[in-house]
């Protein structure tokens, strides 16, 4: 792998607990949310205010319309974003502080690859980053790699645009590579089975799908291209790390996250495609 897509599989798994944790779910029923995806749909995007339905399914890019819409703007009735935003870090901190010793150095580093990311058009990265650092370790670490993941992430959402394509085509193009199925995707983002197919038939359209929903050879190289510029979006926080700088993340991060997947906290495989490093 390229040394960003590197840097992200190595760190992904450690912001990732905060989707899976109880500690998180318990937190977000605690300050008033309902259900789990009013806590994820509120929690992700709390640094942003109390935003509406339309700017989020936006942001979010692979999620139905209709599925962010009974979370948003609902979920700030029950709880102010300031409030969730406070609670969800605090959590975060207890769920990673089973399994995460001493992380001091690598908090460090990751907080100077934040430091050198550029947000712009990436609102999601951008609202991130005006978040104040925690004064705990383990809030610190959390927050540089939620920074970094949005940072790509936004990046991504850039990438796939610009190839033409919308959030749920590009999911299907991760399907039709493999990387996950219909089965680990499709009940987490709203999609109907109508919305599932007509995309799908989009695809075939343009040669991207075969028959069976793999990709063509035309496909293969869509995939690598957008890829390749997510890579190319995300390479400041290397730059400033250096490949040096990036060595010892990897060093130091790995056996986090392989530990975070290992007792359960970040379950393989995800809807989201976080790997074991």
């Amino acid at each position: 792998m390229t040394l960003p897509r590197r840097l992200w599989a190595a760190v992904e798994p450690l912001h990732a607990v905060v989707y899976f944790a109880p500690e998180t779910a318990a937190a977000a029923k605690a300050v008033g949310l309902q259900g789990y995806w009013m806590g994820y749909f509120a929690g992700r995007l709390a640094p942003l205010g109390p935003i509406g339905p339309a700017a989020a399914t936006s942001m979010l890019f692979g999620f139905a319309p209709a599925m962010v819409a009974r979370a948003l703007p609902d979920a700030w009735s029950f709880a102010s974003p300031a409030d969730v935003l406070r609670t969800r870090i605090e959590a975060v901190e207890e769920a990673l502080g089973q399994v995460v010793p001493d992380a001091v150095e690598l908090a460090s580093l990751l907080e100077r690859a934040a430091d050198a990311c550029r947000f712009d058009g990436r609102p999601l990265a951008a609202a991130w980053s005006a978040v104040p650092r925690p004064s705990g370790v383990l809030g610190r670490l959390w927050l540089a790699t939620t920074i970094l993941r949005e940072h790509r992430g936004d990046g991504h959402v850039l990438a796939a645009v610009h190839a033409g394509l919308s959030g749920l085509e590009t999911t299907l193009t991760h399907i039709g590579d493999g990387v996950l199925t219909r089965g680990d995707v499709q009940p987490h983002r709203g999609w109907s089975d109508d919305d599932w197919t007509q995309a799908a038939d989009r695809l075939r359209d343009r040669g991207v799908l075969d028959a069976g929903g793999r990709l063509t050879d035309a496909g293969v190289a869509l995939r690598r291209a957008i890829e390749n510029d997510t890579d190319r979006l995300a390479a400041a926080p290397v730059e400033a790390l250096g490949e040096a700088g990036v060595a010892r993340v990897l060093e130091l991060a790995v056996p986090l996250s392989r530990a975070v997947v290992d007792t359960g906290l970040v379950p393989v495989p995800n809807p989201m495609g976080v790997p074991r490093p």
